[in-house]
């Protein structure tokens, strides 16, 4: 295990493995936490941490590559300066906790051309105009000359040479920037509404996200030590977060380490988090491992927090016991104890997540085992406290902060749409200019848009139409169909993507829309304005968070996707897997009878996602089975089986008491009438 205390938290002794107590008992609790920790070597090497237990625990090979790294610096730092373009193993694993990812270029044959995907960690999105301005740089010069917003509210730069990756990184670090935990098995990216609104809520609710993010950056410094030679460039932390890691009162710490919180080990997987304000759902709320809603009084001041816990979407295909999860209430607390309840929940989830197979390690799977009830008491003990009851919340909306907004201090915000959040050409200039010209600061939206922030009203004019020369436009003249719809990187770049996403969305979207266009008779014919939330991923690992869409497609072969069905448009509704391996070519003859029969057997207001949830997956099944390419007909034979809309509704309700479509029976009736006159002729 990961850290001084091994087991449920529950029993009286425990093994100790991992730090080189070599397998004495000692209690659990405070006692436990009070031991001396073992020393450790500001020097890069591994033999300082030792791991000697009897019996040893199985543990997967990333953990020993932790445990042996010196706090994340070994074998990356020998790595880094190597003249082979690419790092090896365990030095893969390492730097991902410094916000890096290893990749090839999976289009090219033959040799392996390696760069490096570089992430960013922008609490709550927050971009400072310099960092923009210095990422812009950064991806035209030693970049594929393009940035990426992601679904966490961070850039990604993708095609960094490994010889660049410490120029990359040092001049993200001195423009108010950072990548520290922005992957790797610690929290990631911590998630708050972008919209800048100067409302108390918002407010509140961002600055805790940030403090949430200070609180678990990691402190032993091997980031600075390896890409700005030591150099500690550091905003100074509130005196809360601070105090908030060092307490120590409920043994959650690891005593006079470099990492108080993570330990050698740090987490079993990778720990999201996402702060808002009731009905604001732009983070996807249920889908972290915590989250956190503010909860105010009737005057509107924050007086504590609801809590989340036990959201996750990464699954593996066909292994049923790894799944997408929503969150659910773990209780209230007063807004004073949120950094203590957030620090015994991860700690609760280091001691006791699962670190001997990866596909399990996610919080959302030791929830599913002990159950709400046994894991609330759990975290209790490292927060020292009972939770109070969950507060009642109003329904959740999906808000995109899209166009023109007030902004609160006699300012405006604008959002604008980037599809897949990719930022290039046009575009990218357009943007550089007007957020340089202007000085303008920058928030990365959780659905891979971007806002500008601080605008005089005298600006609004001349950036509107600068914006849209460049094709960023109101969301008005936005299809509503792109507006909702996210895709991972997927294909040429990520190693995990089993076939496209962010490049085949396009088109994919552009087929949606022809089928919704469909006005003929016997045809789809939704409106213009009508919409589903469509997201697609390359592989199962869920990063465009696809298991709550109303429409999810998720790569599992060439050229193929599942199709999963029954999220809802405020995303509090986990979908569903509908159809297995439908390859790409053939996505319509799937989606036409399904937007067809939403149409026509609709309840008033009802969703897609909501009439699929109502139906059952067996009825729509029965639809896609039976559909006989009612769509195609018209055009294939130019048959016209109906001359008016009253006799086709008429024919349409007598065919379901037959278990037909309205086509299939027409068919019937056309074939009895003419073989009974060709009989009777022939007579």
């Amino acid at each position: 295990m990961s850290t001084a205390v091994i087991g449920s938290g529950l029993d009286p002794t425990v093994q100790i493995r991992g730090f080189g107590f070599r397998g004495r008992q000692f209690p659990v609790g405070k006692a436990a936490r009070t031991l001396p920790a073992p020393a450790y070597s500001a020097s890069s090497s591994p033999s300082v941490v030792t791991a000697v237990a009897t019996p040893e625990v199985k543990r997967s090979k990333v953990e020993l590559f932790k445990e042996k790294s010196n706090f994340l610096r070994y074998p990356l730092n020998e790595e880094l300066v190597s003249e082979a373009p690419n790092i090896n193993e365990p030095a893969t694993q390492l730097i991902k906790f410094h916000g890096s990812y290893q990749q090839t270029n999976r289009d090219e044959r033959g040799t392996k051309s390696y760069t490096f995907m570089l992430r960013t960690k922008n609490p709550c999105g927050k971009v400072p105009n310099e960092l923009y301005l210095a990422m812009d740089d950064l991806a035209d010069e030693f970049g594929i000359g393009t940035l990426r917003l992601t679904t966490r509210q961070t850039f990604q730069l993708h095609g960094i040479l490994k010889k660049n990756l410490k120029t990359v990184m040092s001049t993200i670090i001195r423009n108010m920037g950072s990548t520290l935990g922005a992957c790797g098995d610690l929290n990631r990216n911590v998630l708050a509404p972008a919209a800048p609104y100067t409302k108390k809520e918002y407010v509140f609710a961002q600055e805790t996200a940030e403090n949430i993010a200070s609180l678990l950056t990691p402190q032993s410094g091997a980031y600075y030590d390896l890409w700005v030679d030591g150099e500690k460039i550091m905003s100074a932390e509130p005196p809360e977060v601070v105090q908030a890691r060092n307490d120590n009162s409920h043994g959650t710490n690891f005593p006079d380490s470099p990492e108080p919180i993570y330990g050698t080990q740090f987490l079993p997987r990778k720990f999201k988090i996402a702060v808002t304000v009731p009905t604001d759902n732009s983070v996807d709320i249920l889908t972290n491992d915590i989250g956190v809603v503010v909860v105010s009084d009737s005057e509107g001041e924050p007086q504590g927090f609801n809590i989340y816990v036990g959201g996750g979407m990464g699954r593996t295909h066909r292994v049923e016991t790894t799944f997408p999860r929503l969150g659910e209430p773990l209780g209230y607390v007063p807004k004073d104890d949120i950094l203590y309840a957030v620090k015994a929940i991860l700690v609760t989830q280091r001691e006791n997540g699962r670190r001997d197979d990866r596909k399990y390690s996610r919080m959302k799977y030791l929830i599913s085992e002990w159950g709400i009830d046994k894991f609330r008491s759990v975290v209790e003990q490292y927060y020292g406290k009972k939770f109070e009851a969950f507060q009642e919340l109003p329904e959740w909306e999906f808000k995109s902060y899209l166009g023109w907004h007030e902004q609160g201090t006699g300012t405006m915000f604008c959002g604008l749409h980037v599809d897949s959040g990719r930022i290039g050409g046009k575009m990218k200039k357009t943007l550089r200019e007007i957020i340089e010209k202007y000085k303008l600061s920058v928030r990365i939206t959780p659905n891979q848009n971007i806002i500008l922030c601080d605008i005089r009203r005298s600006w609004k004019r001349p950036i509107t139409t600068v914006l849209a020369q460049a094709g960023l436009l109101q969301p008005k003249y936005v299809d509503p169909l792109n507006i909702t719809a996210m895709a991972c990187p997927a294909l040429p770049l990520c190693p995990l993507a089993i076939t496209e996403a962010e490049r085949g969305i396009p088109d994919i979207l552009k087929r949606v829309r022809a089928v919704f266009d469909k006005e003929e008779l016997f045809q789809v014919g939704l409106k213009y304005k009508e919409s589903v939330v469509i997201r697609i991923t390359g592989c199962p690992n869920g990063c465009a968070r696809p298991y709550m869409a109303e429409l999810g497609l998720v790569g599992d072969g060439p050229n193929s996707y599942q199709i999963w069905l029954g999220g809802v448009p405020n995303q509090t509704t986990l979908a569903s897997c509908f159809m297995n391996k439908v390859k790409i070519q053939d996505l319509e003859k799937v989606l036409e009878p399904l937007f067809y029969n939403w149409r026509r057997k609709r309840v008033q207001g009802e969703s897609f996602g909501q009439f699929t949830n109502r139906l059952g997956f067996d009825k729509l099944h029965e639809f896609v089975e039976k559909w006989d390419g009612m769509v195609d007909a018209p055009s294939r034979y130019n048959l016209r089986l109906f001359s008016d809309r009253h006799t086709y509704e008429a024919m349409d309700e007598l065919a379901r008491l037959q278990n037909k479509t309205a086509h299939q029976l027409a068919i019937e009736v056309v074939r009895n009438y003419v073989a009974a006159h060709q009989n009777g002729k022939a007579d």
